[in-house]
C-alpha cells in the first residue's frame, strides 16, 4: 500500500508530484525521508530544468511554511546550494561548454565587463 500522495504536502501540487514521481519518489514520505536538496538532485537528474523557486518551494514544503515564506540568509543561503547543486549536475556537454569558455578567457571577461 502506498503512503499519503506528495501533492497532500502544502503547495506541492499535481505537476511537482508528477515530476517527482517520475524521479523515483513515489509519495509523501518518501520525499520527507530523503529531504528536499535530495529530492530536487533526483528532479535535476532525471532532466528537470533548474529552477530556484522550485528549489526553496520545496524546502518549505516541507518544513509546512508558505511557499513565499523564504527571505534574507535563509534564501541566501539556499541560493548558494541551490547553486552547487545545479552545478554538480549539469548536463556533460554544458558543463564542457562553459569549461572551455572559462578556459579561453571569456567568462573571466563577461565576469569582469559585468561588473563596471
Amino acid at each position: 500500500m502506498s503512503g499519503m500522495p506528495i501533492s497532500s504536502i502544502r503547495n506541492l501540487g499535481p505537476a511537482t508530484e508528477q515530476a517527482l514521481n517520475a524521479a523515483g519518489i513515489p509519495d509523501a514520505e518518501a520525499l520527507r525521508k530523503i529531504g528536499a536538496h535530495e529530492a530536487y538532485r533526483r528532479l535535476l537528474a532525471n532532466g528537470e530544468r533548474p529552477h530556484f523557486i522550485g528549489y526553496y518551494v520545496l524546502h518549505m514544503a516541507l518544513q509546512g511554511r508558505p511557499w513565499n515564506d523564504c527571505k534574507g540568509k535563509e534564501r541566501d543561503e539556499l541560493r548558494t546550494a541551490f547553486d552547487q547543486l545545479k552545478g554538480q549536475n549539469a548536463p556533460t556537454g554544458d558543463r564542457a561548454f562553459f569549461e572551455k569558455l572559462t578556459e579561453i578567457g571569456v567568462i573571466d571577461r563577461v565576469t569582469r565587463n559585468s561588473k563596471r
